[in-house]
């Protein structure tokens, strides 16, 4: 079939996209290390179990989860004052070079037989230092290769093969791991950041690219939008806005302890699969599977939440994902939990969009830039902080207590938003007390 045909078959709004030669070269290598990182959710956990010495599965696999994000976190903060001047095309390339050599090293090692828990945790840490900026750099230089009006249809193109690597790339991992082995998946996975590093480099968008704009915007004289990760200086500013922002400042504490509960139930979930059900990585790829399948059914239906107040369906939403945690703790059969999960999954979709929209009504057009900084700097440090603790916690309680605790915490968590929120609205509406001349 031709590639005329083929893009007949597409939606009115995608077909524009695919007359840009450096966007189809892009797409694919895209997807395919979307599709790695899927896999890599079951393999980083399911390799960090088999290598963990006797009794520290929960120790190794806490710091290897963490180790996989937290250096992001850390990487945005820390190269801002070197890196936000690079073009995007180098930074996606750097961070995909990284990924590919340090990931790479992971299966070579385990086959040599001298992948140590602390080489693995060192090699997971290094390749996810750069991540923070390779992501920033992916929807810069979609802003560079592609005109202004379909840019758009590219963003969502491309988060949805994000979100689709989460459904099909767990239960793929579950079956591959007992074929070939977690290790060579994540040899996988750094194949494919190879592939998108080389793809990169053949772009006549990137090398246009180079002074920060892509073609039409050196014809129009504009120049390209780009989408940097945070730096300290937009964080500082951020910060000091949000401290007069009460409402907001609440917002981000939620989502900061939403995503910190979360972490230990990541940890947790790999352990109850073969410490409680005595389960293999198939189980597991699918527990992630449903789980994502949900969340984009979710996330496709936040639109429609919209006619509803705002605050009461987030932390609804909260409170929600608790719950289908609970069941866990309650000793129920693998076809339950897979049910709560993927309800669990439905539940949290539209958790993201709506924490947003709060953002964005309640922020100054011209402040909103920096007060999502801010946001983002605060809330990468939550969820592998989170997945560090969870190690220690399931070592002391046991993966199921853990994922029936951090579900517990977390409708906790949403009971004590609700009560600081009505408690605030009471104190709005309380007119203050008329003092009488004397």
């Amino acid at each position: 079939m031709t590639r005329v045909r083929t893009t007949r078959l597409l939606p009115q709004a995608y077909r524009p996209l695919f007359a840009h030669a450096d966007f189809r070269r892009l797409l694919p290598a895209l997807a395919a290390s979307d599709l790695g990182d899927g896999m890599s959710i079951v393999a980083v956990a399911w390799l960090a179990i088999e290598i963990a010495p006797p009794g520290q599965s929960g120790m190794l696999l806490g710091a290897a989860l963490a180790a996989y994000a937290l250096p992001g976190a850390a990487g945005a903060l820390l190269f801002g004052r070197w890196l936000r001047r690079l073009p995007a095309a180098r930074l996606l390339a750097a961070d995909s070079r990284i990924r590919a050599v340090l990931l790479g090293c992971v299966p070579l090692a385990w086959a040599a037989g001298v992948l140590h828990p602390a080489l693995y945790v060192a090699l997971l840490a290094g390749s996810s230092v750069l991540h923070a900026w390779g992501n920033a750099g992916r929807y810069s230089l979609l802003a560079q290769i592609l005109p202004p009006d379909q840019r758009l249809a590219a963003n969502a193109l491309v988060s949805s093969s994000v979100s689709a690597s989460i459904v099909v790339g767990p239960a793929l991992a579950g079956f591959l791991a007992v074929v070939v082995g977690p290790a060579w998946l994540i040899g996988l996975d750094a194949l494919s950041f190879a592939v998108l590093a080389a793809q990169v480099g053949r772009l006549r968008g990137g090398a246009a690219g180079q002074d920060g704009r892509g073609a039409k915007g050196e014809r129009d004289g504009e120049e390209a939008t780009t989408a940097e990760p945070v730096d300290a200086d937009r964080s500082a500013a951020g910060l000091r806005l949000l401290r007069k922002q009460p409402e907001l400042l609440g917002v981000l504490a939620l989502t900061w302890f939403f995503n910190f509960l979360y972490g230990p139930a990541e940890v947790a979930l790999p352990l109850h699969v073969t410490d409680d059900l005595h389960a293999g990585a198939g189980l597991l790829g699918l527990y992630w599977t449903l789980f994502g399948a949900g969340a984009v059914l979710g996330g496709l239906a936040a639109g429609a939440l919209r006619r509803f107040p705002l605050w009461p369906v987030t932390l609804g939403i909260v409170a929600g994902w608790g719950l289908a945690l609970v069941p866990f703790g309650l000793g129920a059969p693998a076809a339950v939990t897979l049910a709560c999960f993927t309800l669990g999954g439905l539940i949290y979709g539209p958790f993201t969009a709506l924490s947003y929209t709060l953002f964005q009504e309640r922020t100054p057009a011209a402040s909103l830039t920096t007060v999502l900084a801010a946001r983002s700097a605060a809330l990468l440090t939550a969820g592998p902080v989170g997945t560090a603790l969870g190690g220690p916690l399931i070592a002391l309680l046991g993966p199921r207590q853990v994922l029936a605790a951090s579900g517990l915490a977390t409708v906790a968590l949403a009971v004590i938003g609700a009560a600081i929120r009505v408690r605030g609205l009471r104190r709005v509406r309380t007119p203050a007390p008329v003092s009488r001349p004397t």
